[in-house]
């Protein structure tokens, strides 16, 4: 795990931590721009924070780019989906930002079509990918034909109708696997039995990426729930497994378990304001 001054020290030039997409845990060896954004984000710097400034800029600059210059996949589309990531991220950061959200409001409109029902119509998602993006995704781009991942989740926050966010999480909610790149072990509906663990950590981290949406408190009551029931003495401890260098720890070291109980209990704390 880096100390946020090694993160902080390997930030270069133009904003970046060189390559910009991976979400994997991050190593000691140099991280990408998103994993860097992410622990940051954790750690709770804001656009206000100049290092976030100067990745913001970053992200500005190559967002309206016609040809992508920072991603390259041939199963994704590249511009579709290095635009995706770039939205979100400045999303996370400037919910208000202009170029994200153009973005955000394709997003927007392929999600509605697709729950206009009640419930996702591939078909319908298909249709409306095409006529947003003027192509259909490729038949293995599991990012852009599965609405099951972090991007687009945390995209689309405050840009949906009543109806299509109460459908929409109900489907991420029983999605057999998960929120992708987040916690690809089992539906968010079943909370892990294990309470003192690394799945239990990266569990919260899918529904904290959940809280923001308005219908979030109604959605996540069994959540309040299992979080009570793990509860001890007024604190919660995650145990020292959970220490993944992206969502724990938040303070400087847990040599003592009564750091690691202070930082389990700020992160719980703060995610149930959300969900009051």
């Amino acid at each position: 795990m880096l100390h946020t001054k090694e993160l902080l020290a390997l930030q270069r030039p133009d904003g970046s931590w060189g390559e910009f997409h991976t979400l994997s845990m991050p190593t000691k060896a140099p991280p990408t721009t998103e994993q860097a954004l992410r622990r940051l984000r954790v750690l709770g710097f804001t656009a206000q924070d100049e290092p976030i400034q100067r990745a913001i800029a970053y992200m500005e600059y190559h967002l309206p780019k016609p040809v992508p210059t920072i991603y390259f996949e041939k199963k994704h589309d590249p511009k579709i989906f290095t635009d995706l990531m770039l939205a979100t991220w400045l999303r996370l950061f400037v919910p208000d930002h202009p170029g994200a959200l153009r973005v955000a409001r394709q997003w927007a409109a392929v999600v509605e079509a697709a729950f206009e029902n009640g419930e996702r119509d591939h078909a319908l998602y298909l249709r409306a990918f095409q006529e947003q993006f003027g192509k259909l995704p490729h038949p293995k781009a599991w990012r852009l034909i599965n609405f099951d991942g972090f991007y687009q989740i945390a995209l689309l926050q405050g840009m949906l109708t009543p109806k299509t966010e109460n459908a929409m999480l109900d489907y991420i909610l029983t999605h057999p696997q998960g929120i992708a790149y987040i916690y690809w072990k089992a539906p968010l509906n079943r909370p892990p039995e294990e309470f003192a663990s690394c799945q239990a950590s990266h569990y919260l981290a899918a529904i904290e990426l959940l809280a923001d949406y308005s219908l979030a408190p109604e959605k996540l009551g069994f959540v309040k729930d299992w979080l009570a029931q793990n509860q001890v003495g007024g604190q919660w401890d995650l145990g020292s497994r959970a220490r993944d260098g992206v969502y724990l720890p938040l303070s400087d070291s847990w040599r003592g378990a009564e750091d690691r109980r202070a930082d389990c209990t700020a992160r719980i704390t703060k995610l149930l304001e959300h969900l009051k």
